[in-house]
């Protein structure tokens, strides 16, 4: 063997050696990734809204003896518990050993993603087809939405209170629905405009129909029979999308992505990706040292406003709902609580995509397969907006994903004067908690296909997991 040098020597104990994450698994453990991504791909497809995932969810802990908080008069240690905010948010804890006011471990996700919702009066009728208007919901590419599948989801409630739930379009025997484009013969004036303005969010129209109503003696034959198809499917008058939230999404399936199917390809990946590896990681704990409290948030792509997003003090209420019922609520019991708790926020960062390279920097970049990525701050340009963790804080994750085996990345949403983005972290961070940003690495985020690897989907799993314990 050649003797080693001196500048050998000091490489390998010197530099930070970044190595793709599927260099260094275990034998098994590529059987175990693949599992845990299978089950992952189903939780994708059923899925697609925020509803559909907090139901999802509420099935899950049930399963696991969870129980909602509301059925509790007083907790202990080891006590399993969640709380349901208006269908769409969730909050769920694992009472842990020490005392609240010790600080607790916070891993917070969303599960909102962009979309298409329906206008308040969304039907109507052009040239004989039957048409839905849409207005999109948070940071799309408008044309990517266009000749594809989509779906339709959502819950319709009439003022009676009954609720119907609608979910077209995923089943092999139903409908799907698409937005139609022009042909590239006649597309030579809206081809010369910018991208972004290639589709407004106006031409955003849902095409639903184009069998007429048969009877001469009205107008909008095509819109009245669809109204009619509707209220024989589900008992409904087109008053009743006044009170409904019926959002248009992809309707193709998540899939196995690559020759080696090594990647997952699906919709809804920011930020279901780290919802459901959270919910999985809570779901392993049981009695810890610190109470672990997960979070699966709603708004988040449109600011966390609202009693559903993390802007609201509903968080607060169910904290407050702990303390009272450990009988360890005092007057500033819970900003001490705060004060003495860290977080992950758990949302996903922009992946390194080769063919879009010129976006990043690519020393700081997350690299698709290398491990979960940490993102010291948010922000954009200047750091605006952002919630910058401090360096004793980087070190003790550094320190508990090291100590774990947890194959993790530092980087930056993209070069400094490109972009940016946010997460929930400042909203925590603004009530005290140390918080660091963490979460799988996406190619195409906000895409109605999404890709990630099924090895950065494994370690954030493990990484939550092990923090949930700490």
């Amino acid at each position: 063997m050649d003797d080693i040098t001196r500048g050998e020597e000091l490489q390998e104990k010197l530099k930070n050696k970044k190595v793709n994450g599927w260099k260094t698994i275990k034998e098994g453990e590529e059987a175990q990734i693949s599992k845990f991504a299978d089950e992952y791909i189903y939780f994708l497809n059923n899925c697609k809204t925020e509803r559909e995932v907090i139901g999802f969810s509420k099935s899950v802990l049930e399963k696991n003896n969870f129980k909602s908080i509301n059925e509790m008069s007083e907790l202990k240690t080891g006590d399993r518990v969640f709380y349901i905010n208006r269908d769409k948010s969730m909050f769920i804890a694992v009472i842990g050993k020490e005392r609240l006011e010790n600080g607790i471990n916070i891993i917070g996700a969303h599960v909102d993603s962009p979309r298409l919702d329906l206008k308040p009066n969304p039907l109507y009728e052009d040239e004989e087809f039957a048409l839905f208007k849409t207005h999109y919901y948070g940071g799309i590419k408008k044309y990517q939405w266009t000749t594809i599948p989509l779906a339709l989801h959502g819950v319709i409630v009439k003022p009676d209170g009954e609720k119907v739930v609608v979910n077209i379009g995923e089943d092999e025997k139903d409908p799907v629905f698409t937005i139609t484009d022009l042909l590239p013969h006649l597309a030579q004036e809206q081809m010369e405009k910018k991208l972004k303005e290639g589709i407004t969010g106006e031409e955003l129209n849902v095409l639903v129909g184009s069998i007429p109503f048969i009877d001469d003696k009205i107008s909008e034959n095509v819109k009245l029979n669809i109204l009619r198809i509707l209220n024989e499917k589900y008992g409904i008058r087109e008053i009743d999308f006044l009170s409904s939230e019926l959002e248009v999404v992809p309707a193709f399936k998540a899939r196995n992505l690559g020759f080696d199917s090594s990647m997952v390809a699906g919709y809804g990946q920011d930020d279901r990706v780290c919802a459901y590896t959270s919910l999985r990681g809570i779901l392993d704990i049981y009695e810890p040292e610190k109470t672990a409290v997960c979070i699966l948030s709603d708004k988040e792509e449109i600011g966390s406003m609202g009693n559903t997003g993390m802007e609201s003090r509903i968080f607060d209420y169910f904290i407050s709902e702990l303390l009272n019922k450990l009988s360890q609520n005092t007057p500033n019991m819970l900003e001490k609580v705060y004060a003495n708790s860290k977080m992950l926020s758990a949302d996903v960062d922009a992946g390194l995509d080769p063919t879009f390279a010129y976006v990043s920097e690519r020393n700081n970049a997350a690299r698709i397969g290398y491990g979960i990525g940490l993102n010291k701050y948010t922000g954009s340009r200047g750091k605006s907006g952002a919630s910058d963790a401090n360096a004793e804080y980087v070190a003790q994750i550094r320190n508990l994903f090291e100590t774990n085996g947890i194959k993790y990345q530092l980087s930056e949403l993209g070069k400094v004067d490109t972009g940016g983005g946010g997460t929930i972290a400042y909203i925590l961070a603004n009530k005290g908690i140390d918080v660091i940003d963490c979460g799988v690495p996406v190619l195409c985020m906000h895409s109605p296909y999404e890709v990630t690897s099924k090895f950065d989907i494994y370690m954030a799993y493990k990484a939550y997991n092990s923090f949930f314990k700490d």
